[in-house]
C-alpha cells in the first residue's frame, strides 16, 4: 500500500538538528541543548501487605547549553558573573524544534521557567586537536512545559 507524503511526515519522528533557542527573549545559537526533563520523585510507602509507590514532588530541572566560544566576550559568562554582584537574574528559555520544510515554523516548543546559571565550563584544551572551542553552561530551573504546534 502506497503511503502519502503527509502520512509519512506524521508517522516519522521529527529530526533534532534544526532548533532555535531563546534566552530571556534574546535568540542565541547553541550547538547542543540537553536536560529538558520532566519528572517526579517517588515515595515508597510500606505497610504490612507490601510496598506501594506514589508520585512525590517534581524533580529539579537541570539544563545544559553548549555553544562555540567567540572573540569579544561571552554572554554566558556575563550572566553567571552577575551572581558575584549579588544579582539574581532568572530567565525563561525556549527551545523550539523547527519544521525543516517550512520557513522557520516551530513544531514543538519547550519552555523552561526561571532558569539561572550554576556552572560555566571552559572548553577543553588539547594541542593536538583542531576542534572548535565550546563552552558549556549548566542551569537550574523551576519547571519545563511542552507545547505542540
Amino acid at each position: 500500500m502506497a503511503e502519502t507524503i503527509e502520512n509519512l511526515k506524521n508517522e516519522y519522528p521529527i529530526p533534532v538538528y534544526r532548533f532555535r533557542v531563546s534566552v530571556g527573549g534574546e535568540s542565541m545559537a547553541f550547538s547542543e541543548v540537553s536536560g529538558l526533563d520532566i519528572g517526579v520523585e517517588t515515595i515508597t510507602y510500606k505497610d504490612g501487605l507490601g510496598k506501594k509507590h506514589m508520585p512525590g514532588q517534581a524533580t529539579d530541572v537541570n539544563i545544559t547549553l553548549k555553544r562555540g566560544l567567540f572573540r569579544g566576550g561571552s554572554q554566558l559568562f556575563e550572566w553567571i558573573n552577575s551572581i558575584n554582584l549579588n544579582l539574581i537574574d532568572k530567565r525563561d528559555i525556549t527551545v523550539s524544534l523547527i519544521d525543516p520544510e517550512s520557513d522557520g515554523g516551530s513544531l514543538v516548543t519547550w519552555t523552561v521557567t526561571n532558569a539561572f546559571p550554576k556552572k560555566l565550563t571552559a572548553p577543553s584544551f588539547n594541542g593536538g586537536s583542531n576542534e572548535a572551542s565550546v563552552e558549556q553552561l549548566e542551569l537550574l530551573a523551576d519547571k519545563v512545559s511542552i507545547e505542540f504546534a
